[in-house]
Order: structure tokens, then sequence, then C-alpha cells
């Protein structure tokens, strides 16, 4: 008896193994075109809302969509593990020797623009920084927000990651207002959270934090500064209008990176992202700036 219940339970186990592999080379699964994309945190909404777009109107082909931070998107384009790397910034001249090193060559696709919003508890009266205010605050100079106009409290600096493209940009961008011979480094004590939301729920609920988040991301609770390049210059706020006419400092691309021209079903998909009217369409809806 105990002999045939093993044999039962053997055979159970063995016999799915069995069938016709006929059978799993037609699945639907396998016979669609798959586009692996990866990267960037900023981007990975808008990268859901394009795939899920597209494969509802192309349901021969598959979309994998995950964040990570640019870093990630580009580290595994560079491995060959993804067809399509998003990214907030540019490719780096190390990523691309390395790209190189591996026979690679990244083409680089502007997907969409974006502005880069300082944000503020609601409670915080400060409504307005300067470019060199908002890097003093960052840098350390400058710890009160009494400095600034406010009241007299400590500033609690909050910032992305360093694997975040957005980190990068605002590094290069603010802190060190655009010269690449500035080495202005963030302040020791400043908080870096791993995500939009992670910036957002901590602004939303500490009247001393500032941050600094994609603007499509910022929620309507939560207070943007305006911005002048310097003082004695507009302070502007940032919207699609502001970063069209250029008039708000802290805008940007955002990109797609391919290993060499994309071809077959990415090149398709690259093409209606950048291309039509329908995604550009939705750029605009999930608050980026669209390039068309």
């Amino acid at each position: 008896m105990r002999r045939l219940l093993v044999f039962i339970v053997l055979w159970t186990f063995f016999l799915p193994s069995c069938g016709p592999a006929a059978s799993q080379s037609t699945s639907p699964t396998q016979a669609s075109a798959y586009i692996e994309n990866k990267g960037s945190d900023t981007i990975v909404n808008l990268a859901l809302a394009w795939a899920e777009r597209y494969q509802s109107e192309h349901p021969d082909v598959r979309i994998s969509v995950t964040g990570g931070g640019s870093g990630t998107g580009i580290a595994a384009l560079l491995n060959g593990t993804v067809d399509i790397a998003n990214a907030s910034r540019q490719i780096k001249p190390e990523e691309m020797q390395a790209a190189q090193a591996n026979g690679i060559r990244p083409v680089e696709h502007t997907i969409a623009r974006d502005a880069i919003a300082v944000i503020v508890n609601p409670e915080n009266p400060v409504g307005q920084l300067t470019l060199q205010q908002i890097s003093d605050i960052y840098s350390g100079k400058i710890s009160n927000w009494q400095e600034v106009g406010g009241e007299d409290r400590p500033i609690v600096r909050l910032s992305r990651e360093t694997n975040s493209g957005t980190h990068v940009y605002f590094l290069e961008t603010v802190l060190r207002l655009g010269d690449k011979n500035n080495k202005t480094l963030f302040s020791t004590d400043t908080l870096l959270l791993p995500s939009s939301e992670g910036i957002i729920n901590e602004v939303r609920q500490n009247p001393n934090a500032i941050g600094y988040d994609g603007l499509g991301y910022v929620p309507d609770d939560l207070k943007m500064i305006a911005i002048a390049r310097q003082s004695g210059d507009p302070y502007v706020l940032p919207s699609i209008a502001t970063v069209y006419d250029n008039s708000y400092p802290i805008a940007r691309d955002l990109y797609m990176y391919t290993a060499g021209e994309p071809t077959g079903a990415a090149a398709a998909y690259l093409d209606w992202i950048m291309h039509s009217d329908e995604a550009q369409a939705i750029v605009a809806e999930l608050g980026f700036v669209p390039i068309r």
C-alpha cells in the first residue's frame, strides 16, 4: 500500500511535465513581441500609462515597466538586460565609456520634458527663492527658515537618493548652478529618500521640510516655490507654459535609451511615444510637458 501511494504521488508530479512540448510553443505569451523597459522613477508612471495604452491597441506586444532609478536603467541597458532604459538625466561620460567597452552604442531619445518643483509644507510662509538661496539651503550654508524670510525654524532638507537621475540633475543644475567646475555637495544631514512619494509624504507631515520633485508628482495640497534665476529676476512657478517659454529655471528633458538604433517592436513603440498625439496627450495628462 505504501509503495502504491508513493507511485501515485510521483506520477502526479511528473505528469504535467510529460505533456507535448507543442502546447508551450503555441502559447500567446511566447508568441507576443516583448519589450523590457526599466529605469527612472520620475518616468515610471508615464511609462506605465504609455505601456497600458499601447498594449490595449497592440495586443501582440507585451511591455514590462519597472523603476529603480535612472542609473539602474542605464546599467541594465549596458548589461544587455533591457530593451529600453528610462532616464531623467543624460547618460554620463563614464557610462558611455562602459557601454563602448561592452560593444554597445547607447542612442538617446527625448520623449518628454519636465519641471523640477521645489516644494514646502503649506504652513511655511516662504513662497519664493532664488537658485542661489536654494543652493545655499541644500549645501548647508542656510539652515534656518528665518534667513530666507520665514519663521525661526530649522530647515529639514529632503532629496532623492544618489542613484536617481533627478538627484543628479538637481545637484548639477541647482546646487552647482550649472557650473561644471563647482564642487558643491548636499549637506551631510540631507535626508535621502528612495521615491517621489517619500518626499511628498515627508513634506506633507513636516512644516520645516523642503524637497523637490517632478511637476507631475506634486499634489495640490503642497506648496510650490516660485524661483528666480538670480536676485532681481522674476520669480516663476513651474508649469507646462513656463517650461515652454523657458522662464522656469529648473526644467529638463526626459529620455529613453536603446542599445543602438531600435528595431522591430521597440522601434514602433518609440515612434508612437514621440510622434503620436495620443502618446503626447498622456504626457500632459500626467503633469509633464509634451515635446510636440
